[in-house]
């Protein structure tokens, strides 16, 4: 059994940290929402008057917060508060160049650190069964792997510090780019007098099969427990799309990489969120490529 210290207890990080709870570990939490500790205590999650507090009997601390600012912003505030060789934990989804400087700030005073951003959006929180990609040593992923496995269902170390946020950034760059084609290919076939139904015990089961067809399709009816069957009710929503379709661009500019459909994918997303669409699933945006995203 562990002692964490959880900082952001928000749509993933609340579940994250009752499963933690669930595999006995000793759990206090903060965020800077009243309303999220409210919930957490609500729930049987013990909450600290703040970050620095949480932290300070904490082996393991784990944050999951919206951008890198964040992550660095707390990192500097618990820097003096945190016991000898702890470990910290970064789930949360942010650029590489925040992601790299965290773990500076750790080994400033010889902690061990992870970047361990997550797949598998809220229901995966809930279930425990999240996929974490993981930067830093080899060292410091041997010591968060247990952790870790409290919360998700495959935990792979993709390498040294930042590559876990690396990865993140790319696989979502490739579920923007589906979620976008298996849209328009769902228009295609309404318009030529095709039924969700037929399209999709074809491409289910042939070429043109992805996460974003089986498991988050689009439109109601063919996976019952996609967002579509639900008014778009996230899931994961259109905003943290954009959000990390943003951050894949801005990795690829940096690194000189050439990447149009991602730059397409962005184009569209930031086109659509900026219709007022940003908390819905990002599968509404199939609703745009109608023509028609005011439904």
């Amino acid at each position: 059994m562990s002692k964490i210290a959880f900082i952001g207890l928000g749509n993933m990080g609340l579940p994250m940290a009752l499963n933690l709870t669930k595999a006995n570990h000793d759990v206090v939490g903060f965020d800077l929402a009243d309303a999220s500790c409210k919930e957490a205590e609500k729930l049987g999650i013990k909450i600290a008057s703040s970050a620095e507090v949480a932290v300070k009997t904490a082996d393991v601390i784990i944050t999951m917060l919206p951008k890198g600012e964040h992550v660095l912003s707390v990192y500097q505030s618990i820097k003096s508060s945190l016991p000898a060789n702890a470990l910290l934990i970064d789930c949360s989804t942010i650029d590489v160049a925040s992601a790299k400087k965290a773990h500076s700030l750790a080994a400033e005073d010889n902690h061990h650190s992870v970047d361990a951003p997550v797949s598998g959006g809220t229901g995966g929180a809930q279930k425990g069964t999240l996929t974490f990609m993981c930067g830093g040593t080899e060292k410091a992923f041997a010591l968060a792997e247990p952790v870790l496995k409290a919360m998700g269902k495959k935990i792979v170390h993709c390498g040294e510090n930042g590559a876990g946020q690396a990865a993140k950034i790319c696989n979502n760059m490739i579920l923007g780019i589906s979620m976008i084609a298996v849209s328009e290919a769902f228009a295609l076939g309404e318009k030529l007098g095709l039924s969700h139904q037929a399209l999709f015990d074809v491409a289910s089961t042939s070429s043109g099969q992805c996460w974003a067809l089986t498991t988050n399709c689009p439109v109601p009816g063919p996976v019952p427990t996609s967002p579509a069957n639900n008014d778009y009710n996230p899931g994961f929503a259109a905003g943290l799309m954009l959000k990390d379709l943003l951050l894949a661009q801005a990795a690829a500019k940096q690194v000189d990489a050439t990447t149009p459909l991602g730059a397409s994918a962005a184009e569209l997303y930031e086109r659509f969120t900026n219709d007022g669409n940003g908390e819905k699933d990002f599968s509404s945006i199939i609703k745009m490529l109608r023509g028609h995203a005011d439904e």
